[in-house]
């Protein structure tokens, strides 16, 4: 026999969609089939599976071990590395992704920040595998391979919703830090069109509106100067693909580094000289909107992760 307790995650959804997820080998004939012979049963009672779970409920799958083995298909692959978590509670974590490694699985075997993240919930006790089966925490947010800095992930539904909510409102503001090439002077709201091609997975950044191109605003303010390059401070007003790397190399001061929007010279000269194998991008501090609520608790907070040793090497600077 397993014992399932519903938890927040698992409250408010209709009991067959529970059964589908943890039972993800079984057709639903099946799951339709135990319930009416009484195999399943919630809070010791018979159901239809149309009932709306709430908190602490007990769904009871009477099946052999041979049964359950067969339709349950557990998708926890451990991928252990450390993280390096900035804040964690009930709800959220914030994590300093290093450049380099993926915010999402793509197409391969390469882990990415998700499966790291699941991992360290499963070995931390803060879930388990058994409740993976119907809740998969994840990121809110993506930041591209090659670009470090402040990842959000949801580690409960209600954490994972929210923070999707206000990164797609725009109301939490994100800030960069970055070196460019080149002298910058003065603060600056940049204004333009992006246009991407999906061929190439790159943008180009257009003056006037075009078929396809989407209106993009991008603030920055110069914090200080190194041998040849400038340290900024970016604003993300607009969140677009790719939208700070190529909207500064169009105004000439692309990012060092920068595979895709660099000038080679200068990134090969930069790549002998520091060993630079990634463009200096990184999230540097977000902070969080009036949230009512649940997460109300995160209201007017603001977190910073430090940017990688690197910068100060370039642009020493404090603050």
């Amino acid at each position: 026999m397993k014992l399932l307790l519903v938890s927040t995650n698992e409250a408010g959804q209709r009991l067959d969609k529970l059964l589908v997820k943890y039972l993800n080998e079984a057709p639903k004939s099946f799951i339709y089939k135990m319930l009416r012979k009484k195999n399943i049963t919630l809070n010791g009672k018979k159901a239809s599976g149309s009932e709306l779970l709430v908190l602490g409920d007990e769904v009871r799958l009477f099946f052999s071990d041979e049964t359950f083995d067969k339709f349950h298909t557990s998708t926890y692959q451990k991928a252990s590395r450390k993280l390096d978590i900035l804040y964690e509670d009930d709800h959220i974590l914030l994590i300093n992704k290093p450049a380099g490694m993926l915010s999402q699985r793509a197409d391969g075997p390469e882990q990415s920040l998700v499966e790291y993240l699941i991992t360290y919930l499963i070995e931390s006790k803060a879930m388990t595998q058994e409740q993976l089966a119907s809740f998969h925490p994840s990121v809110c947010n993506r930041l591209d391979r090659n670009t470090s800095g402040i990842v959000v992930a949801g580690k409960s539904l209600t954490g994972l919703q929210e923070m999707s909510r206000l990164l797609g409102e725009r109301t939490m503001h994100k800030y960069y830090r970055c070196i460019v090439s080149g002298r910058m002077t003065g603060n600056c709201r940049l204004n333009g069109y992006l246009k991407k091609n999906h061929g190439t997975n790159q943008v180009q950044i257009l003056k006037a509106p075009e078929d396809g191109a989407l209106p993009i605003e991008t603030e920055y303010r110069v914090l200080a100067y190194g041998e040849g390059v400038t340290l900024l401070e970016v604003l993300l007003i607009t969140g677009r693909s790719h939208q700070i790397r190529a909207h500064l190399a169009s105004i000439g001061h692309p990012i060092i580094g920068d595979p895709k929007y660099g000038k080679q010279g200068t990134n090969e000269r930069y790549s002998r000289a520091y060993h630079i194998r990634y463009q200096l991008l990184h999230a540097y501090r977000l902070e969080f909107p009036d949230i009512e609520g649940t997460l109300s608790y995160l209201s007017g907070k603001s977190f910073t992760a430090p940017v990688p040793e690197i910068y100060q090497k370039l642009v020493p600077y404090e603050g």
